[in-house]
């Protein structure tokens, strides 16, 4: 049982390490040259419209933090300051690399302590659409981890090619001014068959595309007969979404970076939180358009951006999509009968508790264990595994798997291949499965990417042995 005393314990001897062994080079000095990208993490006050402004915590005094493009497999090193007053940390989601560099304390990485600073240094890959994120705790304090704006794209070039466009737009979805609201639980704790709890969840006053809300900024200008390459990531701390642009279709292309088995164009994008999604978009509808949530409420709350084609002055128009949904299925293979069996099957089941000890948020459980009260799952190196995750409460849950890509094998009874992704969003009540093969030593975090839910007790870690 992997204990809160030696957790932090460990966590401590880790640092040392760092801190005093002469041989660890997993993270360059400072004097070791020029970093390739430096990132300060500062308080700064963010307009996301005219009037409203909001206090928050970015990279480099923007939001989205700047894009960094790096090759894959080409080593990089990224210079991170810390000019809060508080202990930082930086996570490269996505990215197959060892577990000091990955950015996850849990894992051993090092905080970077108020004031002080710290230079990564790793190879990038897979190549495709990942992001970099703070993996900081905010437990209550809503100002804090991925409440803020505290997110930017990490482009990993490699030799996969999304197709032939004629302009590519980054769009970062992110929610603004959360605050405490009861938890709508009726609904919950029927469909988990236990009784009602009274826990707090989170709502959000803003939300915008990039820095801004709907209707504020500049719009995307595109012209007709146009190929628009769409990189979309849902940034939110805990918010899944879904997007469209009406009379257009989004050809997904690649799904956490990774290239689809089978493209497909579909009128609604449905993103949990941390996943992304790159999309093209044929431009073939003259008008002003609003790209931006199906949902009425959110649009109204900014989640929405304008695209305004050459030479057109009306007003942005909406029209409600017809009804769409969302399924992973559509974009993976057909299940492959030679496909390799896993090694080892594992079985994860979430539950939501109700609040303990007084708390006003619901724990949560994977196997009955909350972190960092967890036993580790214990990984061979070389082996092929298969995580059954079964999701025993009525939330969703966008789970990410660090430092691996996994495979989408089966979602409730339907079977599939090929979609490779590191987030996958389970629905309520539902199981899916997925493989990897353990090719990348060094404790691997499991958790969802909820902030809310991360930081009570949804997570556990993976060791090889």
């Amino acid at each position: 049982m992997l204990n809160r005393r030696r957790f932090l314990r460990d966590g401590s001897l880790a640092a040392a390490a760092l801190a005093l062994s002469p041989s660890q080079d997993a993270f360059a000095s400072p004097a070791a040259g020029k970093p390739d990208y430096t990132l300060n993490i500062a308080p700064i006050t963010l307009e996301i419209a005219p009037g409203i402004s909001v206090e928050t915590i970015a990279y480099n005094g923007q939001v989205p933090g700047p894009i960094l493009r790096v090759r894959e497999g080409v080593p990089v090193s990224i210079e991170v300051i810390n000019s809060c007053p508080h202990e930082e940390i930086v996570h490269w989601h996505g990215l197959a690399i060892d577990s000091l560099n990955d950015g996850a304390m849990e894992e051993g990485s090092p905080m970077i302590p108020a004031g002080g600073h710290l230079r990564y240094s790793y190879a990038p890959r897979p190549s495709g659409t990942r992001w970099y994120h703070t993996h900081a705790g905010a437990g209550s304090d809503l100002t804090r981890g991925t409440y803020s704006g505290q997110f930017g794209f990490l482009i990993v070039e490699g030799k996969d090619n999304p197709g032939s466009f004629e302009q590519e737009i980054d769009l970062a979805i992110h929610h603004w001014e959360p605050g405490f609201v009861p938890m709508a639980e009726t609904m919950r704790a029927e469909s988990a068959n236990r009784p009602l709890t009274t826990g707090s969840d989170v709502g959000y006053k803003y939300a915008t595309i990039n820095q801004h809300m709907l209707g504020a900024g500049e719009p995307i200008r595109v012209k007709q007969g146009q190929r628009v390459l769409m990189h979309l990531l849902n940034a939110s701390a805990t918010d899944n979404v879904e997007l469209a642009l009406p009379n257009h279709t989004f050809k997904v292309m690649a799904m956490d970076g990774n290239p689809v088995p089978n493209p497909t164009a579909v009128p609604v994008l449905s993103l949990g939180v941390a996943e992304r999604i790159d999309a093209i978009v044929e431009m073939n509808s003259p008008g002003v358009w609003i790209l931006g949530s199906t949902l009425e409420p959110a649009r109204k709350m900014g989640l929405g951006i304008v695209v305004e084609y050459a030479g057109q002055t009306t007003a942005p128009a909406w029209t409600d999509p017809t009804s769409f949904a969302a399924d992973y299925a559509q974009f993976a293979a057909p299940p492959v009968a030679s496909a390799p069996a896993p090694d080892e099957t594992i079985t994860l089941t979430f539950h939501d508790v109700g609040p303990k000890n007084g708390s006003q948020f619901d724990t949560w459980t994977i196997n009955n264990q909350s972190w960092p009260n967890v036993d580790p799952i214990q990984l061979h190196m070389g082996k092929r595994y298969r995580l059954v995750l079964r999701n025993g409460s009525g939330d969703q849950h966008p789970v990410h798997l660090h430092r691996h890509t996994f495979e989408v094998t089966q979602i409730g009874k339907r079977e599939m291949s090929g979609l490779r992704k590191d987030v996958v969003n389970i629905m309520p009540l539902q199981t899916v499965n997925i493989d990897f093969t353990a090719d990348n030593p060094g404790d691997t975090l499991f958790h969802c990417h909820q902030q809310l839910h991360m930081d009570f007790g949804f997570m556990t870690i993976l060791k090889y042995i």
